[in-house]
């Protein structure tokens, strides 16, 4: 369906309204007044971009105030600002290639953090045998905080089979976390205290619930530093200033928003019957399902979720986001359609779960 407007928790197409559970708009900012306002704000004093690389000899000092509150807020030494995250992702694997001696990643990580000599963490399901060779001893794990189709974090307790003497880094992708994981949406970096892992890296898009242009890599400042002498990293022009700008002035909204996005999961947890196949939990803002009935029956009542091919799903994977913005009329007319397709069968295909 082709949209000439971005699709808010509403939208309009041939004088219809459908409601929008789809995106990534897990705060519901983009639209927000008051957000935009700060954004209006900041572009009016830093421009639409600032096409510079952050070594050159003009310091803008909103790179440091931003990256300060970004080290404040996930409790690490340092944070580079980047463009995208899928720049952060390429540069913190670039630095991790430098500083260790091979880089595995979990099943089904984001290809932003895929390095094109990435081993796979896993084959048959046990762990790969170049972990245990005696050759190899800094290792590089990467995995997404959220795995695809999953709605909760990564489960690393595998990472305790790996032998004592390695000495691991560990590099999350908290793409989908930051902002609305943690008491104060501090993703989930900071949970993971495994004995042989030596450091701990986060990188991260802007663009998902902080709604923003723009990606970061956070962690040990030695590894942040050797970021910023990649070439890559000083050829490439820094994030849009008058976004870090808002993103700095923004933390009141983003805290009322998380509160409400908090409601709006509560409220669907507490209404929502159980099914198989759903992938939902409490705690997490995605219902997850492959089922083609199902799909139809939110379309056929104008509520669109977004839908799109899966390699390890039988048809098209469907994705339910709540948002912070969705009213409480919103989620009562998304939830009794799932729940109508509830009790017109009790056995769908499919080994999705809830999780609860």
């Amino acid at each position: 369906m082709d949209v000439n407007e971005i699709p808010n928790r509403v939208f309009y197409k041939d004088e219809k309204e459908y409601l929008y559970f789809g995106g990534t708009n897990y705060l519901g900012v983009t639209t927000l007044p008051e957000f935009q306002s700060i954004l209006w704000k900041s572009l009016k004093k830093w421009g639409t971009s600032y096409g510079s690389s952050r070594s050159a000899n003009i310091q803008l000092e909103i790179y440091k105030t931003a990256e300060d509150l970004l080290c404040k807020l996930m409790r690490t030494e340092a944070t580079v600002t980047v463009s995208s995250g899928m720049l952060a992702g390429k540069l913190a694997l670039e630095q991790l290639q430098h500083t260790t001696d091979l880089i595995f990643h979990f099943p089904g990580t984001h290809p932003a953090l895929i390095h094109p000599s990435s081993l796979p963490l896993l084959l048959n399901g046990k762990l790969n045998p170049f972990l245990f060779d005696s050759t190899v001893l800094k290792i590089g794990i990467v995995a997404d905080a959220i795995p695809s189709l999953e709605v909760t974090p990564i489960d690393l307790s595998i990472i305790n089979k790996i032998p004592n003497e390695k000495k691991i880094t560990l590099l999350l992708d908290e793409s989908h976390s930051i902002g609305i994981m943690g008491n104060e949406g501090q993703g989930i970096l900071k949970q993971y205290e495994l004995p042989n892992i030596i450091q701990k890296i986060a990188i991260a898009s802007f663009g998902k619930a902080l709604g923003l242009s723009g990606g970061y890599i956070s962690g040990d400042l030695d590894f942040i530093n050797g970021i910023k002498k990649l070439q890559n990293c000083i050829g490439a022009s820094g994030m849009n200033p008058a976004f870090l700008e808002t993103f700095v002035n923004a933390q009141e909204i983003y805290q009322l928003q998380r509160q409400l996005l908090k409601q709006n999961i509560k409220h669907v947890a507490e209404n929502l019957i159980p099914n198989p196949a759903f992938t939902f939990s409490k705690e997490y803002p995605v219902i997850y399902f492959d089922n083609e009935e199902v799909l139809q029956l939110v379309l056929e009542n104008n509520i669109i979720p977004t839908c799109f091919p899966y390699p390890t799903s039988s048809g098209k994977l469907s994705r339910i986001v709540i948002s912070a913005h969705h009213t409480k009329e919103d989620l009562d007319k998304m939830i009794q359609q799932l729940n109508i397709a509830t009790k017109l069968s009790s056995d769908f295909e499919g080994d999705i779960r809830f999780v609860l």
